[in-house]
C-alpha cells in the first residue's frame, strides 16, 4: 500500500535570489523541484503538494496598485490576489511535474485545486493585524485608505507606511473532499496554495473571503493531519532548520524530538 506525503514548497524557494524573480525564473525553479517530487512518486509515494506565495502575491498586489495609480484600473482584493497566485504557481508546478512524469513514463495525472481555507472570524489575529503587505505609502495616503477602506496601517521601520493584515490560524480545508477523492484516484494534487484563500463561514454557512494571510506551513500541516498523511515535508530556500537563526549562536538541526521542539518553542 502506498504511503502518503504532503510536501509544502516555500514561495521563497521558487525564487533563488534577487536576480531570479521573473516568471521564467520561477518556472525553472519549479522544474527543479518537480524532479525531486517525481523521485518520491517513482519510489511509490502518493503526494499532495502545498506551496507558499509570499513574494508572488506581493508582486500581484504591487502590479494592481501601480495599475490603479497610473491607469485608474480597479484594485484587486487581497484574497483574489491569493487565488491568482494559486493558479499561476499551480500551473508551473503541475506542468513541470507532469512533464517530468511523462519523461519517466509514469502514468499519473497532476491537478491544481483552487482551495479555500476557513479561519475563525473571532481569531485574535483579526484584532491585532501584523502582516505587512503591499506598497509603501506616505502617512497621508495611509490615513486616507484607513478612513475610506477600513485598512489597518502601520509605519514600517521609518521606510513609510504599509497596510497590515491578520494572519489567523486555519481551521478547515473547504475543498477537502475533492482533494481526498483526487488522491484516492491516484492524482497528484496541488492544494492549499499560499495557505489557502482565507474565508470565514457565516452563521448561515455561506463562505465569505477575508483580507488575511494564512501561513502555508500551518495550512499544509492541517491538510496533512486531515488526510492522515504518513509524512509532512517542508522545502525551503535554506539548507536546514535552525534555532537562533541569523544570530551568533545559530545552530543547524538535523533531527529533533517532540520534547526538544516544545523546548525550542517555549
Amino acid at each position: 500500500m502506498s504511503k502518503l506525503a504532503v510536501i509544502a514548497i516555500g514561495g521563497n524557494s521558487l525564487i533563488k535570489d534577487e536576480s531570479h524573480k521573473t516568471v521564467e525564473d520561477q518556472y525553472l525553479a519549479a522544474k527543479e523541484t518537480s524532479v525531486h517530487i517525481a523521485d518520491m512518486l517513482e519510489a511509490g509515494w502518493d503526494v499532495a503538494i502545498g506551496h507558499g506565495n509570499g513574494p508572488q502575491v506581493g508582486f500581484i498586489l504591487r502590479r494592481s496598485e501601480i495599475a490603479a495609480k497610473v491607469e485608474g484600473m480597479h484594485e484587486v482584493p487581497l484574497e483574489v490576489c491569493g487565488a491568482d497566485s494559486q493558479g499561476a504557481i499551480g500551473y508551473a508546478l503541475q506542468q513541470t511535474l507532469q512533464n517530468e512524469l511523462n519523461r519517466r513514463k509514469i502514468k499519473k495525472s497532476v491537478a491544481t485545486v483552487v482551495t479555500q481555507v476557513a479561519v475563525d472570524a473571532e481569531d485574535k489575529a483579526f484584532k491585532e493585524p501584523s502582516k505587512p503587505i503591499g506598497s509603501f505609502m506616505d502617512e497621508a495616503e495611509a490615513k486616507r485608505r484607513q478612513t475610506e477602506l477600513g485598512w489597518s496601517v502601520k509605519e514600517d521601520a521609518g521606510r513609510g507606511w504599509r497596510r497590515v493584515v491578520a494572519s489567523p490560524l486555519p481551521t478547515e480545508v473547504v475543498e477537502l473532499e475533492a482533494v481526498e477523492a483526487l488522491i484516492k484516484a491516484g492524482t497528484v494534487v496541488i492544494t492549499v496554495g499560499g495557505g489557502g484563500i482565507p474565508v470565514i463561514r457565516k452563521s448561515d454557512g455561506e463562505l465569505q473571503g477575508v483580507a488575511a494571510v494564512i501561513d502555508k506551513d500551518f495550512a499544509s500541516s492541517l491538510l496533512a493531519r486531515l488526510i492522515k498523511a504518513d509524512l509532512f515535508l517542508i522545502s525551503t530556500a535554506v539548507e536546514k532548520v535552525a534555532i537562533n537563526f541569523g544570530k551568533p549562536e545559530q545552530k543547524w538541526l538535523d533531527t529533533m524530538t517532540v520534547a526538544e521542539a516544545k523546548q525550542y518553542l517555549a
